[in-house]
């Protein structure tokens, strides 16, 4: 591919605007693995019986495709046949189904694989193989130590995520240390990365995509609509990838945008339609027009347009304050980043 002399993209994260104000404190996150519970939350059920084999596994300190590499050897079959239906954090305890092809195969002994960074919860067989983002979400619980700030601005901050809802910014743990992903994605793009591994390459594609979400996300979220639909959006409807163009706003659509039946949306970046009108494909335009280089390159390779919704509803979310540590419980929709929760009411720091 030959090098691009495109405009160099702002490799820069953007600075990322609050929706409510800003953080009530600061704290320490992950100071230990159990201080990140994560709990998938599965769309599929089990029929018990079929040549694949479903296991609900807990793992810490350890991320989601080295275990599934660890589960192809156990059982003697190539990678492909082991697939997960989304990615977990390493620096966790998570827990999230797999499935294993074992056509024509003896089941091998899968307690010999357990350590104590590894359990097999569940197993149950099913006919069918798990597929990428097959689950509704994830359940967090979340410790926040050596917590510092006004307590009753925490609370505000709170009350407000669990009734309106989160800006959806992709979590900083998307771009790579400093970023280093998207600088990958510029030299991609510019025809300076070779032979790359197919999962690398998906990495730095999926970061430059979700830099150019992020940044109409955070204009949004500074001009105060980023829960207020405006003519000519695509509104997406929750728990669904469907959506629907809405060139004009009424009462109706309103309505259901506040009672998060629906969510205004922006561009994950692709070949194709926009598929928005008006306002919103003025707006998109403008705050993209500087990223040349990244909308072409994921356009020449492969990537179609297509959309997610600006607001990620919080579910069930409670919290507790003890002495200097705060502990979160609360759902998320999949695709969902409880960092972009945490950033809302507490400016964290890793250990």
């Amino acid at each position: 591919m030959s090098q691009d002399h495109r405009q160099e993209p702002d490799l820069q994260l953007p600075n990322l605007p609050y929706a409510f104000g800003g953080s009530g404190g600061t704290g320490v996150i992950r100071l230990q693995p159990e201080d990140f519970l994560v709990d998938e939350i599965s769309v599929m059920e089990p029929d018990g019986e079929g040549e694949h084999l479903l296991l609900q596994i807990e793992k810490r300190n350890s991320n989601t495709e080295w275990v599934a590499g660890q589960l192809a050897r156990h059982a003697g079959v190539p990678r492909g046949d082991v697939s997960y239906a989304g990615q977990k954090d390493r620096h966790a305890v998570t827990r999230q189904w797999f499935s294993v092809r074992l056509a024509g195969k003896v089941e091998p002994e899968w307690g010999a694989l357990e350590n104590p960074d590894l359990k097999i919860l569940q197993m149950a067989r099913h006919g069918r193989k798990l597929r990428s983002g097959a689950l509704k979400g994830n359940r967090f619980v979340i410790r926040v130590r050596e917590y510092r700030g006004d307590r009753a601005v925490l609370e505000n901050r709170l009350t407000r995520l669990a009734e309106e809802g989160m800006p959806n910014y992709y979590g900083e743990q998307r771009f790579g240390i400093e970023g280093g992903n998207l600088a990958s994605a510029a030299a991609l793009f510019r025809g300076e990365l070779k032979r790359l591994k197919r999962q690398k390459r998906g990495i730095y594609l999926s970061a430059a995509r979700s830099l150019l979400f992020n940044r109409v996300l955070a204009a949004r979220v500074a001009a105060g609509t980023w829960a207020t639909p405006l003519p000519g959006e695509r509104m997406m409807l929750a728990g669904s990838q469907s959506s629907f163009l809405a060139e004009e706003i009424d009462e109706d659509i309103v309505r259901r945008c506040r009672e998060m039946d629906i969510h205004p949306s922006a561009p994950l970046w692709g070949s194709g339609d926009v598929m928005t009108t008006s306002t919103i494909a003025a707006l998109e335009a403008d705050v993209l027009a500087a990223d040349e280089l990244f909308r072409e390159g994921l356009k020449r390779f492969g990537l179609k347009m297509d959309r997610r919704a600006l607001r990620a509803a919080v579910s069930d979310l409670q919290w507790s304050i003890d002495g200097d540590q705060v502990t979160l419980q609360f759902g998320l929709p999949k695709g969902s980043f409880a960092t972009s929760l945490l950033r809302e009411c507490i400016d964290y720091r890793l250990p």
